[in-house]
């Protein structure tokens, strides 16, 4: 939630910088990039919290210590296979291991 709210500051500072260097007619390639440099320096300067909870975030989010994040679809799936093997003791489920090669 940290890197989409730091995402939506620095999207809020380059939207109206864009449309300003836009309309005093810098060109769009020119403007994107004026509009860029300064969004970026502005949310380095002033949004130092935000900034250090998005990289936090991420760096949990990659650390491979998160908890994997699930589809409603596996979770589903995941359900069925646990009410299966609780109707038929004989069957079981081995998604872990890979299939046989022939």
């Amino acid at each position: 939630m940290a890197f989409l709210k730091y995402s939506l500051i620095r999207l809020a500072l380059f939207v109206p910088l864009f449309v300003l260097f836009a309309l005093l007619q810098m060109g769009l390639l020119l403007s994107a990039i004026f509009a860029g440099l300064i969004a970026f320096a502005l949310s380095y300067l002033f949004f130092r919290k935000q900034r250090d909870a998005a990289t936090a975030s991420m760096r949990e989010r990659f650390s491979g210590k998160a908890k994997p994040i699930r589809s409603a679809l596996e979770i589903e799936d995941a359900a069925i296979e646990d009410r299966l093997v609780d109707q038929n003791p004989a069957v079981t489920v081995e998604n872990d291991r890979r299939p046989k090669e022939s």
